[in-house]
């Protein structure tokens, strides 16, 4: 009887940096390779709005804020790109400015769009749960609402919801409060 070998069909990070560069954006969940969309001009408006909100928070309390694209490497088998991510003062270590990070950041942000809604709210909100992700907003830029949730155990409870013209507070970033107006001005 002859023995065959399973062969793992799963995709690595390392695998995904040998691909040529298409210019696609690609996440990996579980080595399941998942081509993700160039954003519609709204959502980068919004995305932009968050980054500048998060890059005032940095100037005044430290810290490293990043914005899409950059690979949050949980693992070979588990990547994504959030449209935009913080890193606290205290962590600033585990950023190597010259290769991926392998860290996961304080807070990540995803500005939805009709084709990852459902990922952003299943399969990313459950993988950034997973690697201890402590903070997790979702942005939609359609309707004007801003959902921010806080890791509690192994998954994210809704911490607060905010519509287009109310005061938003992080439940873990001590002093960053702003105007959700800020985050959907054309």
């Amino acid at each position: 009887m002859r023995f065959m070998k399973a062969i793992d069909s799963r995709v690595t990070f390392a695998e995904l940096q040998q691909w040529p560069d298409d210019g696609r954006r690609y996440e990996l969940y579980d080595g399941e390779v998942i081509v993700v969309p160039t954003p519609f001009p709204r959502h980068q408006r919004v995305a932009l709005h968050i980054g500048g909100i998060l890059v005032a928070y940095e100037r005044a309390h430290g810290g490293l804020v990043f914005d899409n694209p950059i690979d949050i490497v949980f693992s070979e088998h588990n990547v994504v790109q959030p449209d935009v991510v913080y890193f606290r003062e205290e962590r600033r270590h585990v950023i190597d400015m010259m290769s991926a990070t392998r860290a996961a950041p304080d807070l990540a942000v995803e500005v939805l769009s009709r084709s990852t809604e459902m990922r952003d709210r299943g399969r990313k909100m459950q993988l950034l749960a997973r690697f201890g992700v402590p903070e997790y907003w979702i942005v939609d830029p359609v309707n004007n609402f801003l959902e921010i949730y806080v890791l509690s155990g192994s998954a994210y409870e809704l911490a607060g919801s905010y519509g287009a013209d109310e005061n938003v507070s992080s439940p873990t970033l001590p002093g960053l409060t702003f105007a959700s107006s800020r985050v959907f001005a054309e």
